[in-house]
C-alpha cells in the first residue's frame, strides 16, 4: 500500500487530471469559439453576417444596412466548407483536441494507479504522469495555434458566411473575437502544470528521502563498513 503522503499527492494531482479532461470535453462540445461579424458587399446594400461557431456547429445571423435582420441559422461546420485546406485544418484540430483528450484520460488512470497502489513498472509511476500531462498540454498548446490560424489564415469564417447566402458579392472586411470556448483551454494548460507541479514535489521529496538513508553509510568509517 501506498503512504499516506504519496496517497494524497497523488489523489490531488488525479483532481487536477480528472479536471482537465472534463474541460476539454465541454470545449468540445460548446459551439463558442469565436464570433466574427463579415461584412458584404450587395447590390445597392451592405450586408453584415454574424458568425459564432465552434468546431462543429454554429449559427448564422444577416443584417442588411442599418442593422435590419434578414435571417438567423444554425449550421454544421464540417457541411459548410468547401475549401479543403479549411476543411482539413478543422478536422486536424478535432483530431489534436481528441488526443489530448486521451492524454488527460490517461493521465487521471495513473495519478489514481499510484493513489491506491505502488505499481512495479517505472513507467507507471510519476515518469508516465510527467509523460502524458506534458503530451496534453502540448496538443493543447498546438490546439490554440490551428484554429487561429484557420480562421485568419485560411478565411474560415468569411467561407462560413458566404454558405449562409449565396447572394454575397465582394468581401469588405472582417472582424473576430475569441470565445470563452477557446480561452478555457488556458485552464487546461493550468490544470496540466499544477499536475506535474504536484508531481515533482513528490518525486523531489522521495528522492532527498532516500539520499538522506544513502548517507550515513557513505559517511561510515571504511573498517565498519568492512566488518
Amino acid at each position: 500500500m501506498p503512504s499516506r503522503k504519496k496517497t494524497s499527492m497523488f489523489a490531488s494531482a488525479f483532481c487536477t487530471c480528472v479536471s482537465s479532461f472534463v474541460v476539454i470535453c465541454v470545449v468540445l462540445a460548446t459551439p463558442q469559439w469565436v464570433s466574427s461579424q463579415v461584412r458584404f458587399s450587395r447590390t445597392g446594400s451592405t450586408v453584415t453576417v454574424s458568425l459564432t461557431y465552434g468546431l462543429f456547429r454554429g449559427t448564422c445571423e444577416q443584417f442588411v444596412d442599418a442593422g435590419l435582420q434578414v435571417s438567423k441559422t444554425t449550421f454544421q461546420v464540417s457541411e459548410a466548407l468547401s475549401s479543403s485546406r479549411s476543411s482539413s485544418l478543422n478536422v486536424a484540430t478535432i483530431v489534436v483536441l481528441v488526443l489530448a483528450l486521451l492524454g488527460s484520460l490517461l493521465s487521471s488512470a495513473f495519478t489514481c494507479t499510484n493513489a491506491v497502489s505502488n505499481p512495479y513498472q517505472t513507467f507507471l509511476g510519476p515518469i508516465g504522469v510527467y509523460t502524458w500531462n506534458s503530451l496534453c498540454g502540448i496538443l493543447i498548446l498546438i490546439t490554440m495555434i490551428l484554429f487561429p490560424v484557420n480562421v485568419e489564415g485560411n478565411s474560415l469564417s468569411e467561407e462560413l458566411a458566404q454558405s449562409c447566402s449565396s447572394s454575397l458579392q465582394t468581401h469588405l472586411g472582417s472582424t473576430h473575437s475569441y470565445g470563452y470556448s477557446y480561452w478555457i483551454m488556458l485552464l487546461i494548460l493550468f490544470l496540466n502544470i499544477a499536475s506535474l507541479i504536484i508531481i515533482y514535489f513528490y518525486d523531489h521529496a522521495r528522492y532527498s528521502k532516500k539520499k538522506e538513508q544513502e548517507r550515513p553509510i557513505e559517511n561510515a568509517p571504511k573498517d565498519v563498513i568492512l566488518f
